[in-house]
């Protein structure tokens, strides 16, 4: 591996116009691969991809915005900017755009619409995505309460190794939530 050279053809190819490029050039930057670590850089070439159609420039875009990271922290642009990517089905963004409905972060709170993005992410196969929406199933956001489809969802995550659906699936054996409580499970 080669992160200086890498970084370099990506550079010319961002510099070009090929959206792709511009969001590598933009992780780079963020990580400090090849390059310099420059926040400043980041966010310019995360919003050149983004703007440019790049999916996962634009949900790279807004994490900038939901966390303050590069520029000023502003969460209904963060949700514009989710809902782009998500719209061209990437699942990370559709799982990120559900958690602002759910929270009502940057939108207004709607557990529906929440369930809704979740659902997409989760048709992907994203384990977090999955496990999202057996938090909707466990708990009753956007959809009628069903422990039994919770269960089925956590275990869906956790057999991809997401551990918060491991967590989840334990606590629902641990007080009998959806299944036969069972301590050695």
């Amino acid at each position: 591996k080669d992160y200086t050279e890498s970084a370099k053809w990506y550079l010319k190819s961002a510099e070009q116009g090929y959206a792709a490029a511009q969001c590598n050039i933009g992780y780079y930057y963020e990580k400090g691969l090849g390059v310099a670590q420059d926040m400043a850089q980041m966010f310019k070439w995360y919003t050149k991809g983004a703007e440019n159609g790049d999916k996962v420039a634009q949900n790279n875009l807004a994490l900038c915005y939901e966390n303050g990271k590069g520029t000023e922290k502003n969460l209904p642009e963060s949700v514009k900017w989710y809902r782009k990517s998500a719209e061209q089905n990437y699942a990370s963004a559709q799982c990120n755009l559900g958690w602002c409905y759910e929270n009502g972060s940057g939108v207004a709170k709607d557990e529906s619409e929440a369930f809704k993005w979740y659902s997409k992410s989760a048709d992907q196969g994203l384990p977090r995505g999955i496990n999202c929406l057996g938090i909707c199933y466990e708990f009753g956001r956007g959809v009628a309460k069903d422990l039994t489809k919770a269960v089925e969802l956590y275990r869906k995550a956790a057999d991809k190794d997401y551990v918060y659906a491991q967590t989840n699936l334990g606590y629902c054996y641990r007080h009998g939530n959806g299944v036969k409580k069972d301590h050695d499970e």
